[in-house]
């Protein structure tokens, strides 16, 4: 049995544990997110009604999941949710988890394609949860929206969450990396990826909840060769990529010099973007 608690003080309490992992303010947006998620309690409840005591199974719920955060266990894995560009998601422990940089990555597509092509053929490389491919089919109907992805538990996640929203993809288990599956796919109208892109001996410098947590595959690249799956994607799109065709990526900061230097020899346009944040985090190119 767990002790009756009132609001404020399990709130307080956990807040206090989790700023031992945490930035105070990344801290409390955990904090708010797991207690309207689990007990609907919000911060304004906080403040009408401080004294209020939740059940006993949700004191048990919050103990449990805690536990996982206090482990560094990302939240978005712990609640099994995740947000992006309006739509809550479905992840786990085979996806990435949604970051607000690659927002940005379909915000600029979608801004570049809505008065274009009204029915662009989209390819999404490495889609994970599907969170690409999802967001982009959902606010351009009309596109054919193609995802690919090497592992077929990340295809599992990216199915559920198109079931979620009821929108159509072609979702395709398939290794990007070996050239002789390229030929079963058609000619595209824009390929979009956040890939692989971290040198495996920067592992050190991510955050436990990410170097511990979040799958490798996804996330690392040997560190004799970062730009690998870029120069993948650049001798793919000269064979299936259309004419006037883009291609929108997501890249480390510390290289998108070169990976637009690696495009710039086959493509007329390759223009490198900044996040919200003033970084070199996404390149633009076209044919």
């Amino acid at each position: 049995m767990f002790a009756l608690m009132a609001i404020k003080e399990l709130y307080r309490n956990y807040l206090l544990q989790l700023q031992g992992i945490y930035p105070l303010s990344e801290a409390t947006v955990i904090m708010d997110w797991v207690f309207e998620s689990i007990a609907a309690v919000k911060r304004s409840d906080l403040v009408k009604d401080p004294s209020r005591q939740l059940h006993n199974k949700t004191i048990e719920q919050l103990s449990n999941i805690f536990s996982q955060l206090l482990q560094h266990k990302p939240v978005q894995y712990v609640l099994g949710e995740a947000w992006f560009y309006h739509l809550k998601l479905k992840v786990n422990e085979a996806v990435l988890i949604p970051r607000p940089e690659t927002e940005e990555l379909v915000e600029m597509v979608i801004a570049d394609r809505s008065t274009q092509i009204i029915d662009p053929l989209v390819l999404d490389i490495g889609t994970g949860s599907g969170c690409i491919a999802i967001a982009l089919k959902k606010n351009l109907p009309a596109a054919i929206v193609s995802a690919v992805d090497v592992s077929e538990m990340a295809l599992a996640v990216a199915k559920e969450n198109a079931a979620r929203y009821n929108v159509l993809i072609d979702l395709l288990h398939l290794d990007f990396l070996d050239e002789k599956k390229w030929g079963a796919l058609p000619r595209y109208h824009i390929i979009i990826s956040n890939p692989p892109y971290i040198p495996e001996n920067e592992k050190e410098k991510l955050a436990k909840n990410v170097a511990d947590h979040e799958p490798h595959t996804a996330l690392f690249v040997p560190a004799k060769d970062p730009l690998l799956f870029y120069r993948k994607i650049a001798s793919f799109a000269r064979s299936h990529l259309h004419t006037k065709g883009k291609i929108y990526l997501e890249t480390h900061e510390d290289h998108a010099k070169e990976v637009k230097a690696l495009f710039s020899k086959d493509y007329a346009y390759a223009e490198i973007k900044k996040d919200l944040f003033g970084k070199e985090r996404m390149l633009v190119v076209a044919t």
